[in-house]
Formats: structure tokens, sequence, C-alpha cells
């Protein structure tokens, strides 16, 4: 079954968004390789994140981890619909590993890896983010972008909803989301913690280095999971999270008129405000290799 690993960034300043990471965060060390530094959490994923130093800021790619005849499934399906595909030899890298990568219509490159390795659980550390459970994206067109991972990659549209088209690739109600934002950018990075209660303590941690939440905690609707959104010292927005909803292959694929709110309600709890400004800069700060300028916020 194919699952998501990790999300390979590149950014001015990667050694020091590794301290945050690791210093207060909660994510430790995996390796380091020249400029690029890979941090991993409590579970045996080699690493979640790794961060490369460069002069802008890049989604380089996602990881997803697939055996050899998905690979294949996958390539030939590229191929077919005429989407860009190239094959990978992630050797020499951390996890090691073979496979693709598949870039979409906005940019966004889809690795699919197999013969990867792993590492020993970390145990005695339930503060840690376990794995990485979800990836968002601001996309020109979201519902076209959702199409694009269904007929190409195979992925299936758990839920839409006014904000965005969710996709699962297991039984995670998504392991990747598309924002109905009209540019193509990262949204966000969703790390899973252990229990709710791992999450108040990130949330704890975060009060301890003076960051406060832009968002939560609460509880979302589409996916169930409980989240708190920040905006990290180095750009982009991150999030604890816990307890996404596991579905079946006969979930009913959801739609906007199915995820509605009362008034001044925008999750389950509605116990804390979203910084909608704040978090729209920093969602449009990381793009895609070879992107062009975006138009004025």
């Amino acid at each position: 079954m194919t699952r998501l690993r990790s999300i390979e960034l590149a950014l001015p300043g990667a050694g020091a968004a590794a301290d945050f990471l690791t210093e207060h965060w909660g994510m430790a060390p995996a390796t380091r390789e020249a400029d690029t530094w890979h941090l991993r959490g409590a579970g045996d994923d080699a690493y979640l994140l790794a961060l490369t130093e460069a002069d802008a800021p890049t989604v380089q790619s996602v990881t997803f981890i697939a055996s050899e005849a998905e690979i294949d499934r996958i390539e030939a399906s590229a191929m077919a619909k005429g989407a860009p595909v190239e094959r990978v030899d992630a050797t020499a890298e951390a996890g090691s590993g073979r496979g693709i990568l598949v870039t979409a219509p906005d940019g966004e490159r889809f690795r699919f890896l197999s013969g990867v390795q792993s590492h020993e659980r970390l145990e005695g550390c339930p503060d840690m983010p376990n794995r990485l459970t979800h990836v968002v994206f601001n996309a020109r067109d979201a519902e076209a972008s959702g199409d694009f991972v269904e007929r190409v990659l195979g992925f299936r549209v758990s839920d839409r909803t006014k904000g965005m088209v969710f996709v699962r690739c297991d039984d995670s109600h998504h392991s990747i989301a598309f924002a109905r934002a009209g540019v193509a950018t990262l949204n966000h990075i969703a790390f899973e913690m252990v229990d709710i209660d791992a999450v108040m303590r990130g949330i704890g941690r975060m009060r301890d280095y003076g960051l406060t939440a832009a968002w939560g905690p609460g509880r979302h609707g589409p996916g169930d999971n409980v989240f708190a959104y920040y905006i990290a010292p180095f750009g982009p927005v991150i999030e604890y999270s816990t307890a996404v909803e596991k579905v079946g292959d006969d979930y009913r694929t959801g739609t906007p008129e199915d995820w509605t709110w009362p008034q001044n309600r925008i999750d389950q709890w509605g116990v804390t405000d979203k910084d909608v400004a704040a978090l729209a800069v920093a969602e449009r700060k990381f793009r895609f290799p070879g992107a062009p300028a975006l138009p004025a916020a």
C-alpha cells in the first residue's frame, strides 16, 4: 500500500530551521549531508522532513513509500496520460530507495520510492511527532488537482468542502489536500502526534518558546483530527495533529453541503480564533521549482 513518508524543502537558513524543529517543535536529527538536514520523528521512517540550504524557499518533493509493482503502475499511468515522469535513484539519500518522480500540472513533485530503509522507533518519546500525516497545497484549481491525482496516481478524493479537496492514498482520510486558493504554493505540513495530550504538550512547548497558535487547538470536520497550526520562524505553516479518521473503500465522498458550520464556527469545537491574514501570507512563501512569481496578495 502507498503511504506518505516525507516532504523535502529548500530554503535560506536551513540550519536554523533544523535547530528550531529539533530544539522546540519536537523532532530529532536523522542525518546531515552537506547542506541538507534530515529530521525524523518517533516512528520508524528514516526522516519526515528534509531541509536543504538554498536562495529561495521551494518544495522540492513530497515522498511516498510504495511497492515496485505500484510504482510501475503509476509510471505507466503517468506516461499514458502525458504527465511528466522520471526515474529516481535515491540510494545515496537518507532512507535510500528507488522509484519515480511525477510532476503535477501546478508543479507539485510527487516521489514514489520502494526499497527504503527505516529506523528503530524511538521509545519513551510521547511528545515527539510520530510521522508526517498530511501535506496540503494551495491550488490554482483544486478540482483539477484532485482529478489529476485520482486519474494519474490512483489516489481517491475523500471529501470536498468550500475550501479544500481532501485526497487519500491509504486508509487515512487524507494524506494530501488541495486548497481552493487560486495560486500554487505550499499551504501547510501536518505532523502526527500520538494523542491529544501530545498535541497539548506541543502547544505548551511552543508557548515556552514564545510562539502562539495561529489557529487551534480545534477539531476539524473532514478527517475529524485535532489540530494546532503555527507559523514557523522559517516561514511555512506547520501543524500538530492527531487521530485523523481511518476510512474504507465504502467511504462516501462528501460535498461542500455536508460540511457546513454554525455562524462564527469553522471547526467542531469553536474555542479559538484563526489568524487568517497571517496564515495567508505564510501559505504563499514556498513555491515549486521553476514556478513564476506570484501575483500580489
